[in-house]
């Protein structure tokens, strides 16, 4: 089996042969393997963000407000599938392309709302969460030009980007007294059900197993 990261998590939904309730929700897979002959395919992204973001801020909801979510690929919408099982009244998503958000909306129904890019910045004061699932804030990959200064104070910032570790989207969240969650853990926690499956034994993520990635993410 193996593990399908950005962007080809729609495309592996679209060739397997067995597909998972999850995957079928989110209309992408991030975990493959074979059995009897037939290609199978699950999402764990769900599993691995919501994991994580509970065990980092267990406070994250506040009631009635919406999350935002940037980005509308494959991670977007297994995030956008976990905040709607949790309970999240309305979740916004901003895309660079437009269609893509619409798109995404279509598929999960009216709790989903497309936003305009540029007005990613304007819904910060009402929203309880905004997570970064674009590849912005890699190594090249530019700025996301949010402007955190209208962030609620209670905001949490997430970013599944995890190379760098520390995004410059994290980095000035910290700086402005916002907590905020890194894309480590998700990868970690993602890497839980694939690993069961693949192997038969289910793995534990722990404090010493992310030192060993960090430490290979920031060697030279």
């Amino acid at each position: 089996g193996c593990n399908v990261t950005v962007p080809h998590k729609e495309i592996a939904f679209d060739v397997a042969d067995e597909k998972s309730a999850d995957a079928v929700a989110v209309g992408a897979a991030n975990t493959i393997w074979v059995a009897d002959g037939r290609v199978c395919a699950t999402n764990t992204d769900t599993y691995g963000f919501m994991t994580h973001l509970t065990t980092e801020v267990p406070d994250w909801a506040v009631r009635d407000a919406p999350v935002l979510v940037l980005g509308a690929g494959g991670a977007a919408r297994a995030i956008v599938h976990g905040f709607l099982k949790g309970g999240v009244p309305r979740v916004l998503v901003a895309n660079r392309t437009k269609a893509r958000a619409d798109a995404l909306a279509a598929h999960f129904g009216p709790h989903v709302v497309p936003i305009d890019w540029d007005r990613r910045s304007s819904v910060l004061a009402d929203a309880a969460v905004v997570v970064n699932t674009t590849t912005i804030g890699m190594k090249g990959e530019g700025s996301l030009g949010l402007d955190l200064a209208a962030a609620r104070t209670t905001m949490v910032v997430a970013d599944i980007v995890y190379v760098p570790l520390e995004t410059a989207l994290l980095c000035e969240a910290r700086a402005r007294g916002l907590r905020t969650v890194d894309g480590l853990g998700m990868l970690l926690h993602q890497a839980v059900p694939g690993f069961e499956i693949w192997f038969g034994q289910r793995p534990e993520v722990t404090e010493e197993l992310r030192q060993r990635i960090v430490d290979d993410i920031e060697r030279p």
